[in-house]
């Protein structure tokens, strides 16, 4: 009788934890993107690792990304890539573009190496992503940071 009453118990007890588990809202936040690393080429070209950042609580695909650039001030050009690219909730990764600046951002960024100086950047424009089992959005991106030279890797800002 005891072992039959323990065991009811258990069962309750085990229903009643179960039934106030939940998995939470399904949550779409705005993403963001940020320039994790600007690597300047042989030829003046800028290799732009740029970080996409999923502050969602479900998973997102990444479909394309569209953004102007400013560099310490001057019009560098867009970043445009259409990456397809999975992301976790609430993680990031990063996507490779390749830009050739505008020959004023160009030497923005060579005067910011050449000092050891940091250089100003804003990125505007949209990513477009679809919400795991959701419909396709635009979002608006505009962000405004700094990049800093890279010590022992001569070239690089981050």
């Amino acid at each position: 009788m005891m072992k039959i009453l323990r065991t009811g118990l258990f069962l309750a007890l085990a229903l009643l934890i179960s039934a106030c588990s939940s998995t939470g809202p399904r949550r779409v936040s705005e993403p963001a993107a940020s320039i994790q690393q600007l690597t300047v080429d042989a030829n003046g070209g800028w290799q732009v690792r740029l970080r996409l950042q999923n502050y969602s609580s479900i998973a997102m695909r990444f479909d394309s990304v569209d953004v102007a650039v400013t560099a310490g001030g001057a019009s560098a050009g867009q970043l445009q890539a259409s990456p397809a690219l999975n992301i976790a909730p609430e993680s990031a990764d990063v996507i490779d573009i390749t830009l050739r600046p505008s020959a004023e951002a160009r030497l923005q960024v060579a005067d910011a190496l050449a000092s050891g100086r940091g250089l100003t950047y804003t990125l505007n424009g949209n990513l477009v992503a679809t919400p795991d089992k959701g419909k396709v959005r635009t979002f608006r991106i505009s962000r405004d940071s700094a990049l800093s030279p890279t010590p022992g890797l001569p070239g690089v800002l981050r």
